[in-house]
């Protein structure tokens, strides 16, 4: 992929081109406009059912096996319904365009992609949050780069993923910086593309997660790539799910029933780091248990806060930052989240898992 700057009145012909392989994504600008004015009309307000209906199913986002293997490693209760396919989908792009195809029914992203969602006029909610209080992700090198820190990326080509959680954090750090969108090259990418770019040089920088560098740079630091670190936090780790499951009375019970386990797997995992190394890292990851280690020791705390106050004030100015760049328009984010689930999660965990 050509190396593209976007500023001013490219930023829709960048949206375009990176979500132009998505089912419905054609015409995107007349999608945002009525997406706007739509989004979240029709969604239910009815109580949630105490128990799941029998028979019920849903079809949840598991990247790599993660949160099948937390559920699995943590001995927690069978769920009172049946999980009909664990899915190996992750990057918020690859999450919008499932739920479009209603091959998926709950997922795990970062705050932005719910943002891309609704510009894209397609409604969903968010139904859980995680506070992170601590970077995820760090910004790596191309191999023989002299970028030394953010102040550097000035008139450099870096990798940006708008419906992810690397290009919030991308822009955070920019902004922090004071760097505006027509100092650097945003090279339109998805995540999963950001490893090929860096090695073949095609960018100088893309964000990785703190999962990803370890195996980045035992390959390329002896050739001369570096990761930067900084104290640019993305906020919120969330579930969410498209407006029509919710609506579905048997299926909203469910993702109810769902949510402590997503919270007890992640709060398990954080106190069993030596276990969840070995069985998830090195067994289905490949890394030597000393790369396992560098991760976990680097891992957030699980807060589940029973407010989402502070969730609702993060993800508008995450929005407010999209729009300002030209790459969202702006709206109030109160109507991505579904205040039916608030306290759900934090109900299910000891009060230190809290914020």
């Amino acid at each position: 992929m050509p190396v593209s700057r976007t500023s001013g009145v490219d930023r829709r012909l960048f949206l375009t081109s990176l979500l132009g392989a998505a089912a419905g994504v054609a015409g995107l600008s007349g999608c945002a406009e009525s997406g706007a004015a739509t989004s979240g009309k029709g969604a239910s307000t009815a109580p949630l059912a105490d128990k799941v209906p029998a028979g019920t199913s849903l079809k949840i986002a598991s990247f790599q096996g993660q949160q099948e293997l937390q559920i699995k490693l943590a001995k927690l209760p069978e769920l009172p319904f049946e999980v009909s396919d664990w899915l190996n989908i992750g990057a918020g792009p690859d999450v919008i365009n499932a739920f479009r195809a209603k091959s998926l029914d709950l997922a795990n992203n970062a705050g932005i992609p719910p943002i891309q969602a609704h510009y894209q006029g397609f409604d969903a909610k968010i139904v859980a949050i995680d506070i992170t209080r601590k970077p995820n992700y760090v910004f790596a090198t191309k191999p023989g780069s002299d970028i030394r820190s953010v102040d550097d990326f000035r008139g450099k080509r870096l990798a940006f993923s708008q419906g992810q959680a690397q290009g919030v954090v991308l822009l955070r750090a920019l902004k922090k910086a004071g760097l505006k969108y027509d100092d650097v090259k945003l090279v339109p990418l998805t995540s999963n593309q950001f490893l090929t770019a860096l090695q073949s040089g095609q960018v100088d920088i893309a964000p990785l997660a703190n999962n990803q560098s370890p195996a980045y740079l035992k390959q390329y630091e002896s050739k001369g790539a570096h990761v930067i670190t900084t104290d640019v936090v993305d906020l919120l780790s969330l579930l969410w799910a498209p407006v029509s499951v919710l609506n579905d009375e048997a299926k909203a019970a469910a993702v109810a029933a769902f949510i402590p386990q997503w919270a007890q797997g992640l709060v398990w995992s954080y106190e069993h780091p030596d276990v969840w190394n070995e069985e998830f890292y090195v067994k289905t990851q490949n890394l030597t248990l000393d790369q396992a280690k560098s991760i976990t020791a680097l891992a957030n705390k699980p807060l589940f806060p029973p407010s989402w106050d502070e969730a609702i004030k993060w993800e508008q100015e995450t929005a407010d930052l999209l729009a300002e760049g030209g790459f969202v328009k702006k709206f109030d984010v109160a109507s991505l989240f579904d205040h039916r689930f608030e306290g759900i999660a934090a109900k299910s965990v000891a009060a230190e898992y809290r914020s």
